[in-house]
């Protein structure tokens, strides 16, 4: 039987729009980076974006078209970079203002191959010291399916 009391939520509340807060907002990466301007850099040329931003998790994505290597796969090289700007954005908020942040390991096992969409990539702490952070990266295809693990190590400097 379907609970129709007044306590229901409304369907017009009932969107992730709705409750989930703008985190990509929250954080102002550019600034983090003295006013960063992505212009000629990685960030835009594989056309990366940035969804979701906090010293323990970050998420972003990037086309798979333009990002592939000569068979039509997504080029290795580019889960590799997706998976160290994320967790390089996080380990930069982690570390807060007047420090800096530089990758010194990287690591990525790549499962599957992806052909088209997007492929998303999930940063998540596994260490958040004074000098160091770590953070494993999943990235997966547009149907949820595991297509590279990545591991990275920043050291904070400052």
């Amino acid at each position: 039987m379907t609970d129709t009391s007044a306590s229901a939520t409304p369907p017009e509340a009932d969107t992730a729009a709705d409750t989930e807060p703008d985190t990509a907002a929250a954080i102002d990466w550019k600034a983090m980076y003295g006013g960063a301007d992505t212009a000629g850099t990685l960030f835009e040329r594989m056309e990366m974006e940035l969804l979701e931003l906090a010293p323990d998790r970050a998420v972003g994505r990037i086309p798979v078209k333009g990002n592939t290597q000569p068979a039509g796969l997504l080029h290795g090289g580019a889960s590799v970079v997706l998976a160290e700007t994320l967790g390089s954005l996080a380990a930069q908020a982690h570390a807060g203002p007047g420090k800096k942040t530089v990758g010194i390991e990287v690591s990525a096992t790549h499962h599957r191959g992806a052909r088209e969409g997007y492929v998303t990539g999930t940063a998540t702490a596994i260490h958040l010291g004074r000098t160091t952070a770590s953070y494993e990266i999943v990235i997966t295809d547009d149907a949820g399916k595991r297509v590279c693990t990545a591991r990275l190590t920043c050291m904070i400097l400052g």
